[in-house]
């Protein structure tokens, strides 16, 4: 029996370590990427690296902005929208919770919400809103907040989408971050399908006729979840991420799962492992991955704060 602290646990680390682990492999097809025995930190011999100058085992800004909002949860005590912006700013002009304050890696619609955020813009209008500015940045960093949460499945929901218009403000990413964050709360909460709970959950709380509803229909409902490509859609990812987490029965199997989906390797491996470490606990995440990842002084003290709400 996995206990609820190495859940959490192993949702925080298994969100970081797919993360750097699919740091090199990131913009490949594919096809060019390695067996699943030889993706490692380091990939074997010959292997173009993305990314060429930064060390194996670094996190990219997927990591680093879900430290940003596990750190606004933990210090503020609730969302606050405006301080999760500054985080995300001082991320990106300072180096705040990226691995040795290297920053790099960062998204188009996430970096025209800085641009407005820096210029006085309101946290909640900052992010895009377009149909086409529906890229993964807001899904990749959301998962701290389920593992926070103490309110009802209708405020985590609420919740889940005013972080997302930070910085990516379109219906269709807020619902996919109140999906998944769903998904991670009935992992915790021992539900024999969790995917399934989470929508049943997400339909009771949002009744037809609602964009909301509209958007979960017509591009997430089961029947309609064609197989995900590894890509930066939103969409696209969050279907990636069930997939390899459906196929998968070890954390390993997950992430490297993920990775050879190719394209955006880090954040579809981040988002399926966050949830991979939920199901399997910290000790189902390999030791070498752990022992491996840089910068575990930055998440420490923000997990020991995790862990303390009661």
């Amino acid at each position: 029996m996995v206990s609820r602290e190495e859940r959490i646990a192993g949702g925080m680390y298994g969100l970081l370590i797919g993360d750097a682990l699919g740091v090199p492999y990131e913009f490949h097809r594919p096809e060019t990427i390695p067996a699943l025995e030889a993706i490692e930190y380091t990939p074997p011999p010959g292997f173009q690296r993305a990314h060429g100058g930064v060390p194996p085992g670094t996190w990219s800004d997927d990591g680093a902005h879900a430290l940003c909002l596990l750190d606004s949860l933990t210090y503020q005590k609730r969302l606050d929208c405006e301080d999760l912006g500054r985080r995300l700013v001082n991320w990106q002009d300072w180096g705040y919770l990226a691995v040795e304050g290297e920053v790099f890696d960062v998204g188009v619609q996430t970096s025209a919400a800085l641009r407005r955020l820096r210029d006085g813009t309101p946290a909640l209008l900052a992010g895009p809103s377009d149909t086409m500015d529906n890229g993964n940045g807001s899904l990749m960093r959301v998962l701290p907040l389920a593992l926070w949460h103490q309110g009802p499945d209708a405020s985590l929901v609420a919740d889940a989408m005013e972080q997302s218009r930070v910085t990516h403000g379109h219906v269709r990413s807020r619902v996919c971050c109140a999906l998944y964050c769903l998904w991670a709360r009935r992992i915790l909460e021992g539900a024999a399908d969790p995917w399934d709970a989470a929508l049943a959950t997400f339909r009771d709380l949002y009744g037809e006729g609602s964009p909301e509803r509209e958007e979960l229909e017509a591009h997430l409902r089961p029947d309609n979840l064609t197989p995900g490509t590894g890509g930066g859609y939103v969409v696209d990812c969050l279907r990636s991420a069930r997939d390899c987490v459906a196929k998968g029965s070890t954390y390993e199997e997950v992430v490297k799962a993920a990775i050879r989906l190719g394209h955006d390797t880090d954040t579809t491996a981040a988002v399926a492992g966050g949830i991979a470490g939920l199901k399997y606990g910290l000790s189902g995440i390999p030791h070498r991955w752990r022992s491996e990842l840089r910068g575990q002084e930055l998440v420490e003290p923000l997990l020991q704060r995790l862990l303390a709400v009661k």
